[in-house]
């Protein structure tokens, strides 16, 4: 299906929609979203699918802008994040959507490349960068770049088709790694994911305190890759043993690590937006690595990871896990797994009352 493209005016049907799950603990920590999303409600209808609490709900309804759809969620899983992208890609009236965290920024340019991409596409990953650079958001791009370099980035906005995902049923809410879920359900379904390393998407970072408490769940999220996971399991012990063998053997690990970080850093265009000292701060992230993974795989033996209140167990499905699942559901055997019992009333009655362009006053 070829997709013209389009510029958005007022009395114009949006040519794609613009999904962003939400979730706050308080009011009064949107930051620039309501200023970006301003922008963005020019080129896409923009759903924003808010789990926050009733009051915070409110007080967010407030400072969106006008063109801003705010609902709640017409599902229930374990990731909430998972929830508000099933309803919003439910109540979408677009086949084009971009999904994306509260901290990405796209430009014009970068979203009119997106749709592009998705003309002959099922699913598109961009690349994220961060920012500002922080500390640690310098750390935590030594993991993009590494990333990068052996393959492609996991980044926090994906281009999806709405058809395709919504015959799959959706995809599963009760894993951790909920983009590589989206993906792979895409692909299972036999979508076709296009990697677009050099369409660069600016990502706010997040505070130092977050960053600290997502160490050890970012590095569960190996669990759903497991040559990964086991590549990460053996560098401390591999870093022990090479070091008593062997002096030096850190530096030169060290400077390997920085090696294959600045090859990631070059390809696609990088160096237009990682700076060099970049791959300087591999070593460190790897290291970190070598440590948390451990921690996640107590975390695993007890149960699961916390989340949100609950413990997630399950970081995703293999590829082969989902195809299974899909022609189960299609066979009738099982139903499918992303809806909630109350769910499909909920968006029919949603659906039906909703005003493109304004915002509910209050939840549902």
């Amino acid at each position: 299906m070829r997709v013209q493209n389009c510029q958005r005016t007022e009395a114009a049907a949006p040519c794609a929609t613009y999904i962003l799950p939400l979730k706050r603990a308080s009011a009064g920590e949107l930051a620039d979203l309501p200023e970006y999303l301003a922008r963005v409600a020019v080129w896409a209808e923009v759903l924003v699918v808010d789990g926050s609490a009733e009051e915070v709900f409110a007080a967010h309804s407030r400072e969106f802008p006008d063109g801003v759809v705010h609902l709640v969620p017409g599902h229930s899983c374990l990731n909430g994040k998972v929830a508000g992208v099933l309803t919003g890609l439910e109540l979408a009236r677009t086949e084009l959507c971009v999904i994306a965290d509260d901290d990405v920024r796209y430009t014009e340019s970068a979203f009119r490349r997106m749709l592009a991409l998705l003309r002959d596409a099922d699913v598109v990953r961009p690349q994220n960068y961060f920012s500002p650079l922080p500390w640690h958001a310098r750390w935590d791009t030594a993991r993009t770049l590494l990333n990068r370099a052996l393959g492609a980035d996991y980044p926090g906005t994906l281009g999806v088709r709405r058809s395709l995902l919504l015959r799959a049923g959706g995809y599963c809410g009760d894993v951790l790694f909920e983009n590589l879920e989206l993906i792979r359900t895409v692909r299972a379904a036999g979508g076709r994911e296009v990697r677009a390393p050099a369409l660069f998407v600016a990502r706010r970072p997040c505070t130092a305190r977050h960053f600290r408490t997502q160490r050890v769940r970012q590095a569960y999220d190996d669990f759903a890759q497991p040559m990964r996971l086991a590549a990460e399991l053996s560098l401390l012990p591999v870093l022990v043993a090479g070091t008593r063998r062997f002096r030096r053997f850190p530096l030169v690990a060290a400077a390997a690590a920085a090696g294959l970080a600045e090859l990631g850093r070059r390809r696609s265009r990088g160096m237009d937006v990682f700076p060099a000292s970049s791959a300087l701060w591999a070593p460190a992230w790897l290291l970190e690595r070598s440590v948390a993974v451990w921690a996640a795989l107590g975390y695993r033996l007890a149960g699961g990871v916390p989340y949100a209140g609950a413990r997630l167990s399950n970081a995703g499905h293999s590829l082969g896990e989902l195809r299974r699942m899909l022609v189960d559901a299609q066979a009738g055997a099982v139903p499918a797994p992303v809806r909630s019992a109350h769910s499909a009333g909920y968006l029919s009655r949603l659906g039906s009352a909703r005003v493109p362009g304004k915002r509910p006053a209050s939840r549902p």
